[in-house]
């Protein structure tokens, strides 16, 4: 149909003398794409959008063989050029090498389209931080609401955060949090560890918090993605530490090894999963790319013994109580508490050893987690503000 409409244009202009009646329909719905860029003070770009493309005009002018119909589309590239984003300029320089009218009115409908998207990508960006400021309001108003009328509709939130903070200043945690860090900076940390730690939940014993419960299917996502993460790091590392000097640095190679362990962990939350037989698969595949990739770089194979010690190496990857994968694990939770942490001044914290492969998905899940947490704590500040101080305000009066 398009190209129907296309070629009955341009039969219509190759007439003697020509017929310019789909080209000013066309005129037409240009002028009132135009019209619908201008904000409401534009009057005078309005005004000479009306005046050029008066169709009333050029439909006589068009009876009375007086139509310059290049000078009517230059006017239009002209206004195009004012109204679009700088992303749009090489667009608008091409339109204006084209000499011929019926693939310039192809083409300028093209860059409106383009200019349309741009608009209202613009409108929603100016209306977000309106609509965010509605939504949360809105939200903790309901959530209010919901908690006059049950008094204990935070206790698991309150638990979650006792649990938290616990472990925090228990010194249960990595590297062990201080109780000197001042009350703010010590709720902010109880507050980003118990984000955390829900990405670590069994969500089949454990209830969730009721300001998250929302999200929980979010989070379980995440968790998942970052155990199937985790599992492809611990493997990688296994498999360069004890092939060593032989494959490091060869073109490609990661990637490949990456891809089949992904590929063969893609249903590893799935309950038809055969976790042992899945795991000798990935050992035997990755063995055998090791095997080619060495003959195809001049290397000898490894001995039986060698690759029988990789493999069941690779094997004992899956169990969790495994020493690699813990250290994973656990620089894992490291990159993420510092992304939390860090957010704030809109930078990336360094990657720990060992996540290098999986950092581009590391960080798609770093960004979502913080997305997530910031509208949480919008929403919720005030009721989690209100837990922490009870909580620390204990804590400090049970150390004294």
């Amino acid at each position: 149909m398009h190209k129907a409409f296309w070629d009955c244009l341009e039969s219509q202009l190759n007439e003697d003398p020509p017929q310019y009646g789909h080209a000013i329909t066309l005129v037409g719905e240009i002028k009132e794409t135009l019209l619908s860029f201008l904000l409401p003070g534009q009057s005078r770009l309005r005004g000479q959008i009306e005046e050029a493309l008066d169709l009333s005009l050029i439909q006589q002018q068009a009876e009375n063989r007086a139509l310059d119909i290049s000078k009517i589309a230059q006017f239009i590239i002209d206004m195009m050029g004012t109204f679009c984003a700088p992303c749009r300029d090489e667009d608008i320089r091409q339109l204006r090498e084209i000499t011929d009218i019926v693939p310039l009115f192809k083409s300028i409908f093209a860059v409106l389209d383009k200019m349309k998207i741009d608009m209202a990508n613009f409108a929603v960006s100016s209306l977000r931080p309106h609509l965010l400021q509605q939504s949360v309001e809105y939200e903790r108003k309901k959530f209010q609401e919901f908690l006059e009328k049950q008094p204990n509709a935070l206790d698991l939130t309150k638990k979650w955060l006792q649990d938290t903070a616990d472990y925090v200043t228990g010194g249960e945690m990595d590297g062990g949090a201080t109780c000197t860090a001042n009350s703010a900076q010590l709720a902010l940390t109880v507050h980003n560890h118990a984000f955390l730690r829900l990405l670590k939940r069994d969500h089949d014993a454990d209830p969730f918090p009721e300001t998250l419960l929302m999200d929980q299917g979010r989070f379980q996502e995440m968790q998942q993605e970052l155990e199937q993460l985790a599992l492809v790091a611990s493997v990688l590392l296994i498999v360069y530490n004890g092939a060593g000097e032989a494959i490091s640095g060869l073109p490609g190679l990661m990637e490949r090894l990456k891809k089949t362990i992904k590929i063969l962990l893609a249903e590893m939350h799935t309950p038809s999963f055969k976790e042992d037989e899945t795991f000798s698969v990935v050992a035997e595949k990755l063995c055998l790319e090791l095997r080619g990739c060495l003959s195809q770089h001049g290397f000898s194979p490894f001995s039986s013994d060698r690759e029988n010690t990789l493999k069941g190496q690779i094997v004992a990857a899956k169990s969790a109580d495994n020493p690699i994968r813990k250290v994973i694990d656990s620089r894992i939770q490291t990159y993420l508490l510092g992304f939390l942490e860090l957010s704030a001044n809109r930078t990336v914290p360094a990657l720990p050893g060992g996540l290098t492969p999986i950092s581009k998905e590391l960080e798609e899940i770093a960004v979502k987690l913080g997305r997530l947490i910031t509208f949480n704590k919008l929403v919720y500040s005030p009721f989690y503000q209100k837990i922490l101080q009870d909580i620390l305000k204990q804590e400090g009066s049970l150390d004294g």
